[in-house]
């Protein structure tokens, strides 16, 4: 069901990897144990983080680029509430918002205008059909007590994570560091790679606040999710 899942997903959104700077040619997770951590990469054909968005100048339509990785951990594990969807790292870049309040990525002491600096986000995705890519991120209401999110989450009402991981680009590689305490669990899981353009809306109630409208290229081919984090 899982996969039968992504597969439709992936076939509703279609794939357009004009840009070399998103077209992956290979994805891995590797557990440092000597370091005690998990260093994510995606590598592409061109130069990866070098091409952001240009800026809608507001929030509503405000575009996002992504270099995401899906995986098979549950939500628990990365410390949400048990709820079902796909658990997702996600590295993006967006200049007309800033998600990530306790974390100044551009170094210049200002915690709320580096948004088009890459970094990273745990996030759940789920099957979204009000939209052509057929996938968001999963929202809630305002206010629902029942819902649990790290305490790093960045106050908007989606399971959305901002751990604050770094994130490093060097060539064709784009990578994120996160410590081995950070997930929780001692199992391996398996993972893909995906590079992809969602969009915000805060105006529209029958679409998603922050869906996948586009993706650019797919590790697996069809995002069966085969590969599985190794340990060196």
């Amino acid at each position: 069901m899982f996969v039968s899942f992504l597969l439709t997903a992936i076939a509703a959104i279609g794939v357009n990897a004009q840009n070399p700077d998103f077209k992956i040619k290979k994805t891995t997770v590797v557990f440092d144990s000597k370091l005690d951590q998990y260093i994510f990469e995606i590598s592409v054909q061109g130069t990866a983080g070098n091409t952001t968005p240009k800026p809608a100048g507001q929030l509503n339509g405000a575009p996002v680029l992504g270099y995401v990785f899906p995986t098979t951990l549950k939500s628990g594990h990365v410390g949400f509430g048990d709820t079902p969807g796909i658990v997702a790292l996600a590295l993006t870049s967006h200049p007309d918002f800033d998600d990530t309040p306790l974390w100044d990525e551009n170094w210049d002491a200002i915690y709320d205008n580096d948004g088009i600096v890459w970094h990273s986000h745990w996030v759940i995705l789920v099957e979204d059909k009000r939209i052509a890519g057929g996938l968001s991120v999963k929202q809630f209401e305002k206010g629902d007590t029942s819902v649990i999110l790290p305490p790093t989450n960045p106050g908007m009402p989606m399971y959305m994570d901002s751990p604050g991981f770094p994130v490093i680009t060097s060539g064709n590689s784009i990578r994120v560091v996160v410590p081995g305490f950070r997930i929780r669990t001692e199992e391996s899981f398996q993972f893909d790679g995906v590079t992809a353009y969602m969009k915000v809306n805060t105006e529209d109630t029958t679409k998603p606040m922050l869906g996948v409208y586009e993706v650019y290229s797919v590790s697996s081919g069809d995002l069966t999710l085969p590969y599985t984090a190794k340990r060196k």
